[in-house]
């Protein structure tokens, strides 16, 4: 069976891109079934910068195919950002408590008329002889007052994220699994990134 290396150190990206990618006739690895505990800076400026940084360097460590992605909160009133600096708004890799505790502050400060926020992200797929492709979703909702007590470990912002089309958070803990693969941005990524994994891992 051919295999896919799923280039992250997350925790929660790695059970969510398994469950995406569970229909593929593949050997999922993530980077400790590949032994690999090296990691990668990203200095890239945009999402697709990043995903490409991280698939193909480790699609050239483990000589698999793998993929990577990149993404972020993009707040409407705080002209996009955090963005491509979601996961170091601090100025840190910081932690998911202090990223909800900093969220909690701005979320109380946006304008009742511009909470519009996206979550964005772009999956990139590398192999080893340094050819990529790269993908993207996003979906569109509001940064909420108030989170939800209970934290998606992984995904901070999620527990901010509001749709008002169902009413819901952001959050598994809301979503049914067909509102979970209809509102998630990372799910909607995938679907175009799977013919090209297909096509390129000739299953």
């Amino acid at each position: 069976m051919k295999k896919l290396l799923i280039a992250t150190t997350n925790n929660g990206k790695i059970k969510e891109l398994t469950e995406l990618l569970s229909d593929l006739p593949v050997q999922l690895l993530s980077l400790k079934d590949a032994a690999i505990g090296e990691d990668i800076e990203e200095k890239g400026q945009t999402y697709e910068e990043n995903s490409r940084i991280k698939a193909l360097f480790y699609s050239k460590k483990s000589g698999l195919p793998a993929i990577a992605d990149d993404g972020g909160l993009e707040i409407i009133a705080l002209d996009g950002a955090p963005g491509v600096h979601s996961r170091r708004w601090l100025g840190y890799k910081a932690t998911d408590e202090e990223l909800i505790k900093h969220l909690s502050k701005v979320a109380k400060d946006l304008p009742d008329n511009n909470r519009d926020a996206y979550f964005r992200t772009v999956i990139s797929l590398a192999l080893p002889d340094g050819k990529t492709w790269s993908v993207g979703g996003e979906v569109k909702g509001v940064i909420a007052k108030k989170p939800l007590q209970n934290i998606l470990r992984g995904y901070p912002y999620r527990s901010f994220f509001f749709l008002p089309e169902i009413n819901k958070f952001y959050h598994e803990s809301q979503l049914s699994k067909e509102e979970q693969k209809l509102y998630n941005h990372r799910y909607k990524a995938i679907q175009k990134l799977m013919p090209i994994i297909s096509e390129q891992l000739h299953l």
